[in-house]
């Protein structure tokens, strides 16, 4: 079952004209692919989708061949059961994608959950990318009060029928929306509004957002980073309010190959707040790890 209806919701969908579907690992997918050049994989975080690329995409599509899936559940690629939402098996199922469409990417740029996403497949083996962009990377676990609490409570919700009905249903306010997305520490235009609206009003795409925190796992993840020789790039905005800017520091001091680099004055949806900004750092990143055909 998908979100969201391609006809209906999908009419005006960002960057429509490289959109297409195809099926991999069980999953009818949609992909949107545009450019030339270096295979660049974007992915996007829990409970967003290609939308969130919308501004970013195009400007790297000047110098490379962009990949953006909507993850399962997510956007318009079908729901798979709610256990397939875990990490490893997000990541083997992108894996699967990339075989159907043939293309192996030479750069990833993962945000929040994303760039967990492709570290996870990195480390599987299933990629091998010349570097790898963590926007705002959602990396490790909770800690505290909130690692015992919040996938007990995340998975209490799922496996409550009527929780995605109802959020579904207060999503309906545009003000609902705007508060949520003001928690992260980002301000979006009305069209960025308009497109989260659309997804969080849908109850299958907010299903598959629970049922993904429900099955997050990190410490696996975190246990594996000193194997990972991968050139990472931690690209932290000062003002994300929804994973702490300090993380960073000790995710690079556990990746033998890292760096920081700070974004001042934007959230954790940096990439849609200031997308020239985002383009440049990843064109600058790319070129100390990769041939571009612009220099």
């Amino acid at each position: 079952m998908t979100a969201l209806s391609w006809p209906s919701d999908g009419r005006d969908w960002p960057n429509r004209e490289t959109s297409r579907f195809l099926s991999a690992g069980g999953l009818r997918w949609h992909v949107q692919v545009m450019g030339a050049g270096p295979v660049l994989l974007l992915l996007h975080g829990t409970g967003a989708s290609t939308h969130s690329w919308r501004d970013l995409a195009p400007l790297l599509a000047a110098d490379f061949t962009v990949v953006a899936p909507d993850l399962p559940g997510h956007g318009f690629t079908q729901s798979p059961h709610s256990d397939q939402l875990s990490l490893p098996a997000m990541a083997r199922a992108v894996a699967a994608l990339l075989k159907a469409l043939d293309l192996a990417p030479d750069l990833v740029v993962g945000h929040s959950a994303g760039a967990a996403i492709g570290l996870r497949m990195a480390l599987d083996g299933s990629i091998a990318p010349k570097v790898l962009v963590s926007l705002n990377g959602a990396l490790l676990p909770f800690r505290g009060v909130a690692a015992q609490l919040f996938p007990s409570l995340a998975r209490l919700l799922v496996l409550n029928p009527f929780v995605p009905r109802l959020f579904a249903w207060r999503a309906g306010s545009a003000g609902a929306v705007d508060s949520l997305l003001q928690g992260t520490g980002s301000r979006l235009n009305a069209r960025g509004l308009d497109l989260y609206q659309r997804l969080f009003s849908n109850r299958v795409h907010v299903a598959a957002t629970l049922a993904m925190m429900a099955n997050w796992e990190l410490d696996t993840l975190g246990r594996s980073f000193g194997k990972l020789e991968l050139p990472v790039v931690l690209a932290v905005a000062a003002n994300d309010k929804a994973v702490p800017p300090g993380d960073a520091a000790e995710v690079a001091r556990r990746l033998p190959n890292a760096r920081i680099e700070t974004i001042p004055a934007a959230g954790h949806l940096a990439h849609e707040e200031r997308p020239a900004e985002i383009a440049a750092l990843i064109r600058r990143v790319a070129k100390e790890h990769i041939a571009l055909a612009s220099g």
